[in-house]
């Protein structure tokens, strides 16, 4: 069966398979469900807060939808500590 995903077969070979859901399709989804997120905490699980598509989009539209608290957990591996990020 031939791959035609070149994007992702180029990855493969390169090793590099890092991939983020895009801004649009997470605003796409989430837009649906604005009032369960009203007065709500948000835990994001991200290896790098500046990173995740889905922390920025909250962050961004943290008061659009009406969150309690956005907390980004991570682990920092350079030094060995385990942290817990409240950012809003």
């Amino acid at each position: 069966m031939a791959n035609n995903n070149k994007a992702l077969s180029n990855a493969n070979r390169a090793k590099k398979d890092e991939f983020y859901t895009q801004l649009s399709d997470i605003e796409n989804e989430l837009r649906h469900y604005r009032h369960h997120f009203r007065r709500k905490t948000i835990l994001c699980n991200c290896d790098d807060p500046y990173e995740s598509n889905f922390f920025k989009y909250l962050a961004m539209n943290f008061n659009f939808f009406g969150l309690k608290k956005l907390i980004c957990v991570l682990c920092d591996f350079s030094c060995s500590v385990y942290a817990d990020v409240i950012l809003w």
